[in-house]
């Protein structure tokens, strides 16, 4: 039987155990304070062989402080959020950081419950990533440091990704390649950063082309009849997607009508998901720099858990085009042909 399965070591038998003071067996556990390198080595293979733990208890209450940090999250079910943990939860163990994961399943109500639970359990700090630009939290921190993800609301530290210059390079992509008739589905217009997309996107297509249409979804490849309604009555050569699951599920409406993408119809999404590149066929899209972001957000909430009156900061993070099979150039054949039904794109034989 091992010596936890007894009892739990105290510091001060890890520190008669070494031969060491309590104070040098605390710096050597916490890696704080001055102590040789060999003296710091020999307590941490006491510990070790002992099952040393910290106790995290009293830790807390003569620190003030906890230990973990709360990550909030719209939908899990969506590959782009589990990514974002993973990197926070590396990122935050190599400061010896724990993180308490909600889910809020996009509901307003479940999203307060979620807070207000995290921090009656304590937590240090909160990295959230809200489900609309609406505070809906702020009377339940109770002084509790945030950082806020994506979304642009003030009296938070903020990290962003210049969603604007994203739109433009989906539309500057397809113009390039010759796609003048260009749809657009947006992802639900009250967040922020789905409206910057879409806008930057919408402008750019009416200064160099023509926009065949817009629809606002939900970041799902589950499509309202309004978008396969569209979709199905287009003239559009080219769709651009909010987020890699509408894409997705826009791909997979045309095919199951007998349309080939890229060669009737190009798709681009936004996000680079892990799924974008296993899609059929592999999705073009705009990445997301995710990894990055969620590094700065655990970053950004330390520094401010350490240093509370520091001015506010904004992170923007670079994003970039990832060309992949699902859109093609428009062949110079291509024409525009009208019928009863309305404009088609059809292609001279």
């Amino acid at each position: 039987m091992t010596n936890s399965a007894l009892k739990r070591i105290t510091l001060k038998e890890l520190a008669k155990a070494a031969g060491v003071s309590v104070a040098s067996a605390s710096y050597a556990v916490n890696g704080a304070g001055s102590l040789g390198d060999s003296t710091r080595a020999h307590i941490l293979k006491i510990a070790a062989e002992l099952e040393y733990r910290p106790n995290q208890l009293a830790k807390a209450m003569k620190t003030g402080r906890t230990g973990a940090i709360g990550l909030v999250v719209p939908d899990l079910t969506n590959p782009f959020f589990p990514n974002l943990a993973q990197t926070v939860i590396q990122t935050a163990r190599r400061s010896g950081v724990s993180v308490f994961i909600a889910n809020t399943e996009g509901s307003a109500d479940q999203e307060r419950k979620s807070v207000s639970l995290l921090v009656e359990r304590g937590i240090d700090g909160l990295i959230w990533f809200p489900i609309v630009d609406t505070d809906t939290v702020g009377p339940l921190l109770r002084g509790t440091p945030v950082v806020v993800l994506d979304r642009n609301l003030s009296g938070y530290d903020l990290i962003q990704a210049d969603y604007g210059r994203g739109g433009e390079l989906a539309a500057a992509h397809l113009i390039a390649l010759g796609h003048r008739h260009i749809g657009v589905v947006t992802g639900p217009l009250d967040a922020w950063s789905a409206r910057q997309r879409a806008n930057a996107a919408i402008g750019y297509i009416r200064a160099q082309g023509s926009l065949a249409w817009s629809v606002e979804g939900a970041f799902s490849p589950d499509l309202d009849p309004a978008i396969t309604k569209v979709l199905d009555e287009s003239r559009a050569t080219a769709v651009i997607a909010g987020a890699d699951l509408i894409a997705i599920g826009v791909i997979r409406h045309l095919q199951s009508k007998g349309v080939a993408v890229p060669g009737e119809v190009s798709v681009i999404g936004f996000d680079d998901i892990p799924w974008a590149q296993l899609n059929t066929p592999a999705l073009t899209t705009i990445e997301m720099p995710v990894e990055e972001m969620a590094v700065a957000a655990v970053e950004t909430l330390l520094r401010r858990i350490e240093k509370p009156s520091e001015p506010l900061r904004r992170v923007v993070f670079n994003v970039a085009l990832v060309e992949r099979a699902s859109v093609g150039s428009l062949s110079s054949e291509a024409t525009i042909q009208v019928d009863e039904g309305g404009i088609t794109l059809g292609r001279l034989k």
